[in-house]
C-alpha cells in the first residue's frame, strides 16, 4: 500500500479524518434505523457531516506533510462546504436539491478514486481505487435518478448506503495516512 500512502500522504492529523469516517458510518446506520426522523434532518445532518469534511480536507492539505494530490483535497474540501452549508442555510433548499448535491458530491469522489487509481497503477491494489470510483459513481448516478422521480423513500435508502459507504471508505483511507513510526 506505498502507493496509496504516497497519493493520500501522511499526516499527524489522520485521527481526525478516522473520526469524520466513524461518524459517517454511525449516522448511516441512524438513518437506516430510523428514516422517520426525516428527510430534511438527513440532509442537515448530511451538511453538517460535509462541512466537517471539508474542514478536515482543507486541514490536511495545509498541512506540513500534505499529499502529492493536495489539489484534490483542497477541491474535495471547498466543494464539500459549499454544499454542506447550501443544505443546512435552508430545510426548504436542502430538501429540494439534497438528491443532486449528492449525486455531485459521489461522482467528484468517484472520479478522484479513478485518478488515485491511475496514480497507483503499480501497486499491488490499485483496481481497489478503480472498483471504489466505479462504486462511487454508481451511487451518484442513482441520487440523480432519484432526485429525478422524486422519490423520497429511494433517496432515504440510498443516504443511509452512502454514509455508511463514504464513512468506511474514509476511515480506511485515514488508516492508510497515518504515519509509519520510526
Amino acid at each position: 500500500m506505498k502507493t496509496l500512502n504516497s497519493y493520500l500522504g501522511q499526516t499527524r492529523l489522520w485521527w481526525l479524518v478516522l473520526i469524520v469516517g466513524i461518524l459517517l458510518v454511525i449516522g448511516g446506520f441512524a438513518y437506516w434505523f430510523w428514516p422517520q426522523a426525516g428527510y430534511a434532518v438527513a440532509s442537515q445532518i448530511f451538511g453538517w457531516l460535509l462541512v466537517l469534511a471539508g474542514i478536515v480536507q482543507l486541514c490536511v492539505a495545509a498541512g506540513p506533510n500534505h499529499a502529492k494530490a493536495w489539489g484534490w483535497w483542497i477541491a474535495g474540501g471547498i466543494i464539500d462546504l459549499f454544499i454542506g452549508f447550501m443544505l443546512v442555510r435552508s430545510v426548504i433548499l436542502s430538501e429540494l436539491v439534497f438528491p443532486y448535491f449528492l449525486a455531485l458530491i459521489f461522482i467528484f469522489w468517484g472520479l478522484e478514486s479513478f485518478v488515485g487509481a491511475g496514480v497507483g497503477r503499480r501497486g499491488k491494489y490499485w483496481w481497489l481505487g478503480l472498483i471504489n470510483g466505479i462504486l462511487l459513481c454508481l451511487i451518484g448516478f442513482f441520487f440523480f435518478e432519484a432526485g429525478y422521480v422524486s422519490d423520497m423513500l429511494m433517496v432515504s435508502f440510498l443516504s443511509a448506503i452512502a454514509f455508511i459507504y463514504w464513512g468506511f471508505t474514509i476511515a480506511i483511507a485515514a488508516l492508510e495516512m497515518k504515519p509509519e513510526q520510526k
